[in-house]
This record gives structure tokens, C-alpha cells and sequence, in this order.
């Protein structure tokens, strides 16, 4: 039975804790407050007190690095100051690492990652970014370091917005004025995201940057329309003038279907969720 850490078992740490651990891995995860701690160990995952600020902190913390593979869920949170924390943080933690018996670390990044710019063809993950033309440059300053020479194989998940479960996209527009309908969507399901990162484990595809995201990327207006007939929430009071229906960055999941994955949601319209507002 092999170990597999996951630090930070928040919203997509856990149901990847849940989902790894049905499949028969030893799972053990971590949480930055020990009241959330008692709460996984209850819903059967094992669970430590683990933070980085950015040294480490914790109870019992040094059992998360007697595993072979390890999964990062930590967010940047780069929208909170300059992202110099997080950065940090992840400095910690793979010095952590390098000394520890993980050999193959699963890093969840993001989309927001690639340029801020439309174009006429989907971004994939063979877009070169650099400093400069970066849609998030903690994010790419991130990836860099966890990707520097080091012990372990690395794998990258550059993850679209999460959605599914209690996350439900038109609740977070829900009677707003002047909101922006007319681009697409980058969306991935909880499910799909679980799934992606076991499939990565299961298939052995390391040393690799794979984007998590939906194949189909309807309207955002579609979406938000799509939630207010099914689940009841009230839609935006108007949305944005738009010259241009073609607008806003597309992300393409190819790479990772080319390796056999299929979404369970390849469109956000038929997403599930598990609560309404």
C-alpha cells in the first residue's frame, strides 16, 4: 500500500484524500487548524496539524514525509498582498521535501497562470511564460521553484476554476449589475480535479504540466442563466456590453485526454452540485 501526503486538505485536498483513499492508498493529509484536524479524522481521513508561517509548525507534521508521493494544495492567496508569504512558504516546504522520502510531488497551480490576453487559438500548456507576460506572477514564480533541480519528480496541475459541490458559479453574481457574460469559461468539477491528480498516481505521469479543465467552455451568461433555472438563484440584474462574442482566454485540456483521461463534466452547463444557496 503505498503513502501519499496531501498538504492541505481544504476543499480539493480532501476530496482527493477521500478519492485516493477508496482506491486503496494510505492517505495522510493536513490542515492548518486543529479544530478541522478532528473533523477529517471523523469523515475517516488521517489527519495532522501542519502550517507554515513560513517555518514549519505542527503536531506530529514529520509523519507527512515518510511517503513516496505528495500532493501541494496550498493556495498563493496572491490577491493578499504580494504573494512574498506563499512564496516563502513553498521555499520551507520543499527544503522540507528534498530531505524527506517523497519521490514524486504533485503541485496543484493554476490557469490564471497564462496570459491575460484572448487569442484566436486555446492556450495550452506549451505557451511559454516568463515574467513578463505572466497572468500571475506568484503563481509563475511558484512553479519555477518547485520545479528547480531537486529530488523528486514533479508534476504540475494547472487547475480552471473549481466548481461543483457547495461552489456553484452564479451564486457568486447573483443580482449584481454590469457583469461579465460574454467570455468563456474555464471551469473543472471537483470530481474531475480529484480524479485528475489520482489518474497522474495511478498512470505514473510525472515530470509533466497538464491543464485541468473542462473540455467545453460555454458563456458565462449561459452558466450563470443555467444555475438560476436549475437551482433557483436569482441571475444578475444586467450584464456588460460586448462588441466581440469571441473574447477572453480559452485553456485546452488536450494533453491530459491524449493520455486516456475522460471527464466525468466535460461541460460546466451540466455540472452537479451538492447544496443550494
Amino acid at each position: 500500500m503505498k503513502k501519499v501526503s496531501i498538504i492541505g486538505l481544504g476543499w480539493l485536498g480532501e476530496a482527493t484524500g477521500l478519492l485516493l483513499q477508496s482506491q486503496g492508498y494510505q492517505v495522510l493529509g493536513s490542515s492548518t487548524r486543529l479544530e478541522k484536524v478532528e473533523i477529517l479524522r471523523k469523515r475517516g481521513l488521517d489527519a495532522v496539524q501542519f502550517s507554515l508561517t513560513p517555518a514549519p509548525e505542527g503536531t506530529d507534521y514529520s509523519r507527512l514525509f515518510d511517503s513516496e508521493i505528495m500532493v501541494v494544495t496550498l493556495p498563493p492567496r496572491s490577491r493578499q498582498g504580494d504573494g512574498e508569504l506563499y512564496l516563502q512558504q513553498l521555499a520551507s516546504l520543499r527544503e522540507l521535501i528534498t530531505r524527506s522520502s517523497v519521490k514524486q510531488l504533485i503541485f496543484i497551480s493554476s490557469t490564471g497562470i497564462y496570459p491575460n490576453e484572448s487569442k484566436s487559438s486555446l492556450y495550452t500548456e506549451a505557451e511559454p511564460i516568463n515574467t513578463s507576460n505572466a497572468g500571475n506572477l506568484v503563481l509563475h514564480q511558484a512553479e519555477a521553484l518547485m520545479e528547480s533541480p531537486s529530488s523528486y519528480q514533479l508534476t504540475v496541475l494547472r487547475m480552471g476554476g473549481l466548481m461543483g459541490a457547495d461552489r456553484i458559479p452564479g451564486t457568486y453574481f447573483s443580482g449584481k449589475e454590469q457583469v461579465v457574460g460574454h467570455t468563456r469559461v474555464n471551469f473543472i468539477h471537483q470530481a474531475d480535479a480529484a480524479r485528475m491528480v489520482a489518474w497522474v498516481i495511478n498512470q505514473g505521469l510525472w515530470n509533466q504540466t497538464f491543464n485541468g479543465v473542462a473540455p467545453e467552455h460555454p458563456f458565462r451568461r449561459e452558466v450563470y442563466a443555467n444555475n438560476s433555472s436549475t437551482l433557483g438563484i436569482l441571475p444578475p440584474v444586467s450584464y456588460q456590453d460586448a462588441a466581440d462574442e469571441k473574447v477572453g482566454r480559452w485553456i485546452s485540456s488536450e494533453k491530459i485526454r491524449d493520455t486516456g483521461f475522460t471527464f466525468d463534466f466535460p461541460n460546466p452547463l451540466d455540472f452537479t452540485y451538492a447544496a443550494r444557496p
